[in-house]
């Protein structure tokens, strides 16, 4: 029976049910037939999912990125990224990421800095006489830095699922996050030269100096964020309290640009992706229970250490199925489903659940750029106005640097760990 759920998962996710009630559906109807526990029980459970502390962060994020649109934030920082590297051949593109990495510091959402800064850039490089598919392709894998870079809101959900350290999962995740958007940028290079695409505009001090000026408020959530991390004056939660905060004094009362109407779209607009993301936690809580209680991970984690007890060979199987998930499923689904099932396994074989998040978060990217789900690359191609398969084909390369990134975390920990170790002094 346990199996049975995850049948009846596969099923209705296929035929197009959302996942928050595929999870409530499955094991609702398979509660019923054993008569293992009483209907009742189901909605204190799906409450008591929905309930912990560390998620409260989630919508704080949410909002703060949100924000970034409407207070002009996002606009201040791109024009500083442009001010920085658009210089450079291939600078617009390069523009994209460091505006990604930028945007990734405050909102946690790869999808919402494909929103923001597709908005802009793709227009912009399609008029330097970029093609409209390559600076698509740029914008959506260039986004998913955003997950990877604290904050990160799939960060989070692991943290809450694994009961481990929220924070020290966004330190691991801060030299990762800038070895792939510096691979991305030599990447960017490397075409501008093969291409023939332009550099935006000549290096000007004083262009960086209005850039940096105009963009100074935008820099002090980043700033307020990395200093209550790093310093470990906040929890993600008071964070992400933070940068919500400072982002509506910014937008208020220093670029005035937030009036009421603007703001309480903001509010509208988070709450409705709060409330999606919120109820695939909600009711995974029904779901893991079942799965506990039937010991389907006790069973998955001898049935994998009976193929073979090499961790590094079981790291790359669990790579795999964490690739396959997520070409078919949120990012949040997937973390969800698995680590439950695979943490008995984790935990058996003395593998760090830090290095092990880290791993599945950067994997998961890699999800969000492909078909047939890949929500981020469909945003960007909303924008663009142009078929998934033009800008997948583009962006192939950029998506195989996450695979790379993927691959280092994986097999050489301290990629993530060192830093986490030199801030908690182990």
């Amino acid at each position: 029976m346990g199996w049975l759920v995850l049948g009846l998962v596969l099923v209705l996710s296929a035929l197009k049910v959302p996942i928050g009630f595929v999870l409530a559906i499955a094991t609702i109807i398979v509660v019923s037939v054993q008569g293992t526990a009483p209907l009742a029980a189901i909605p204190l459970m799906i409450f008591g999912g929905a309930s912990k502390f560390p998620l409260l962060a989630i919508p704080l994020f949410i909002l703060a990125g949100g924000l970034m649109t409407t207070t002009g934030i996002s606009t201040r920082l791109i024009n500083l990224a442009s001010a920085l590297v658009g210089f450079i051949r291939g600078g617009l593109a390069m523009v994209t990421i460091v505006a990604s990495m930028f945007f990734g510091e405050i909102s946690g959402s790869a999808v919402a800095g494909a929103a923001a800064i597709g908005q802009v850039v793709i227009p912009a490089m399609e008029k330097k006489g970029y093609p409209k598919a390559f600076s698509a392709g740029v914008v959506s894998n260039a986004a998913t830095l955003a997950i990877i870079i604290p904050p990160s809101i799939p960060m989070i959900i692991y943290a809450a699922m694994a009961d481990t350290s929220v924070v020290k999962l966004f330190i691991a995740g801060f030299i990762p996050g800038i070895i792939g958007g510096g691979l991305m940028m030599v990447l960017s290079y490397y075409f501008a030269r093969t291409r023939g695409y332009p550099a935006e505009t000549a290096f000007s001090l004083r262009v960086l100096g209005r850039a940096l000026k105009d963009g100074f408020w935008a820099l002090m959530i980043p700033v307020i964020i990395w200093g209550g991390i790093f310093g470990g004056l906040a929890t993600a939660t008071e964070v992400g309290g933070l940068a919500a905060l400072g982002a509506i004094l910014i937008g208020v009362f220093i670029y005035r640009e937030l009036n009421l109407r603007d703001f309480w779209k903001t509010i509208i607009d988070s709450s409705m992706q709060t409330a999606v993301i919120m109820l695939i936690v909600a009711t995974s809580a029904v779901l893991g229970w079942y799965l506990t209680n039937e010991g389907i991970p006790q069973q998955l984690a001898q049935a994998m250490l009976g193929l073979t007890q090499n961790k590094y060979m079981i790291l790359f199987l669990l790579n795999i199925a964490f690739f396959v998930a997520g070409c078919f499923l949120h990012s949040a689904a997937a973390i969800i489903l698995i680590v439950p099932i695979v943490l008995p396994l984790i935990k058996q074989l003395g593998i760090d659940p830090i290095h092990f998040g880290l791993m599945v978060t950067i994997n998961l990217g890699v999800g969000q750029q492909t078909p047939p789900v890949a929500t981020v690359l469909m945003t960007t191609c909303a924008i663009a106005n142009l078929s998934m398969w033009d800008v997948f084909r583009t962006g192939f390369y950029y998506m195989m640097v996450l695979v790379f990134l993927t691959l280092l975390v994986t097999y050489v920990p301290q990629t993530g760990l060192w830093l986490v170790n030199q801030v908690y002094g182990r």
